[in-house]
C-alpha cells in the first residue's frame, strides 16, 4: 500500500521527504540525501516499461496508472512515493484508487510565494510563473527544460486543481502547510509521527527527533546542496548551470517580490482555496 507524499511543485515535497526518510529509514535521524532513494517518484518510466513504451502519450500512460501501482503493491508492504501528479481521472482511468492508497500527506504552499520559487526553478519570468499557476499543465515532456530520461508525463492542472484533487474527499489525509513547517518544524514532525502511527509502528526518541530537526532544517539542506550532496537540482539550459533547489526558503516573502497586480490576480483566481487555508482573511 502506498503513502503518497503529494504536492504542487516547489511546495516543500523534498523537505517532507527528507523528514520522513530520516524518521523511517535511519536509526538515529541523521539525514543524508541518499536516504531520499527510499521514497522514489511516481510516475517514473521504470514502473511502466513492462506495460508500454509510448511514454510521450498521456492517453497511453493513463491506462497503466493503476496497473503499475497494482504491480508495486504485490508484496503488500507499505511504501512511500513522492508525486506532483494531480489525483485526477481521464475518461475512466484514475491516477490512483483506494486498494493501492493507504494514506496521503499533502503539502501546500501560499501560491503568492510559489511565484518566485517557480521562477527560479524553471528559469521563468515572474509573469510566466504566475501563468504556470493558473494554467493546466503537463510536465515531463522532452521539450521541458528540466526533463530527464526517467521522467514520465505528469499532469499538474492549475494550483487550485491540484490542491482540490488531493484534499477533497480524501479519507486518510494529513495536510501540511509549508509556512507551518517553517514556523514550527517540531510541531509538524510530531503531527507526521502521530499520523503515520495509524498505519505502521514507529519508534523514536528525543535524541532522534532532535537529529531529524537539525539535519533536515532548511539551512542545513541548503548547505548540503552547496557542498554537492544533492542530485535533484534543476538545470538551466540557458545559463548552462544548475539552479539552486533550496533557494530562498524563509526569505521568500511575496510582499518583497510581487507587484500589486500579480498579487491581486492570484488572490482573485484562488480566493476560495486561499481563504480555506487561511492565506486570506
Amino acid at each position: 500500500m502506498i503513502v503518497w507524499i503529494a504536492s504542487y511543485p516547489k511546495s516543500g515535497n523534498t523537505w517532507i521527504r527528507s523528514i520522513i526518510s530520516s524518521l523511517i529509514y535511519t536509526k538515529d535521524g541523521h539525514f543524508k540525501f541518499e536516504d531520499l532513494k527510499n521514497i522514489p517518484q511516481f510516475p517514473q518510466k521504470k514502473f511502466f516499461d513492462s506495460f508500454t513504451n509510448e511514454f510521450g502519450n498521456i492517453h497511453e500512460i493513463k491506462k497503466y496508472w493503476i496497473l503499475a501501482q497494482d504491480k508495486i503493491n504485490l508484496d503488500k508492504k507499505i511504501k512511500f512515493f513522492k508525486t506532483h501528479h494531480a489525483n485526477c481521472k481521464i475518461d475512466r482511468y484514475a491516477f490512483t484508487d483506494r486498494p493501492n492508497t493507504l494514506a496521503t500527506i499533502y503539502i501546500v504552499r501560499d501560491p503568492r510565494n510559489l511565484v518566485q520559487s517557480i521562477s527560479n526553478h524553471f528559469s521563468m519570468t515572474i509573469t510566466d510563473s504566475k501563468q504556470f499557476l493558473f494554467s493546466p499543465k503537463v510536465i515531463g515532456q522532452k521539450s521541458d527544460k528540466n526533463f530527464t530520461k526517467n521522467d514520465l508525463l505528469t499532469i499538474l492542472g492549475s494550483w487550485k486543481d491540484h490542491y482540490v484533487s488531493w484534499v477533497k474527499h480524501n479519507e486518510n489525509l494529513l495536510l501540511i502547510k509549508y509556512e507551518d513547517l517553517l514556523k514550527n518544524p517540531e510541531e509538524e514532525l510530531d503531527r507526521i509521527i502521530l499520523f503515520l502511527k495509524k498505519f505502521m509502528s514507529i519508534e523514536t526518541t528525543r535524541e532522534k527527533k532532535n537529529n531529524i530537526l537539525k539535519k533536515t532544517s532548511f539551512e542545513n539542506l541548503k548547505e548540503m546542496e552547496k557542498n554537492g550532496f544533492f542530485e535533484e537540482n534543476a538545470f538551466n539550459k540557458i545559463e548552462n548551470n544548475k539552479v539552486n533547489f533550496f533557494h530562498l526558503g524563509p526569505m521568500n516573502d511575496w510582499k518583497k517580490f510581487l507587484d500589486k497586480g500579480t498579487k491581486e490576480e492570484i488572490e482573485k483566481n484562488f480566493k476560495n482555496e486561499m481563504r480555506e487555508l487561511n492565506y486570506l482573511n
